[in-house]
């Protein structure tokens, strides 16, 4: 079984780059691991292994591994950058997936039919106009 948290909204800031907008959502998603691990530990059931965050932008993923201060991203706001915390007190981890393999794609971007339809397959949905 999986949590997934799906949200949508106009954001306040406009990033300068998709890898500075991927960092921006897994830093949103980890402060959501941290939430979810507190609660789950108020039900008596504290999790001890860090949370696989799933992530196609491996630029994304360096920015949030490297603890280095990076002149590339100083234009990135100090609050963004407690992933890296997050990463480091093993709360997450983070595992890159190709765009191929991203099943969110089908939601976020238009795609080629046959992508599409393996994306589709592999969340085992079927379209209501093909015929039975």
């Amino acid at each position: 079984m999986s949590l997934i948290s799906w949200k949508s909204k106009k954001q306040q800031v406009v990033s300068n780059s998709s890898a500075e907008s991927e960092y921006r959502v897994m830093e949103f998603a980890s402060r959501e691991v941290v939430w979810l691990r507190t609660m789950v530990a108020e039900f008596l059931a504290p999790q001890s292994k860090p949370v696989p965050l799933f992530c196609d932008s491996i630029a994304a993923i360096h920015i949030a591994s490297n603890p280095v201060f990076h002149e590339r991203t100083k234009h990135i706001e100090g609050d963004y950058h407690q992933v890296r915390d997050r990463i480091s007190a093993g709360f997450i981890k983070t595992i890159h997936v190709r765009t191929g393999q991203q099943l969110a794609d089908i939601f976020t971007k238009p795609l080629f039919p046959a992508q599409f339809n393996a994306l589709l397959s592999k969340m085992a949905l079927k379209s209501i106009y093909l015929p039975a």
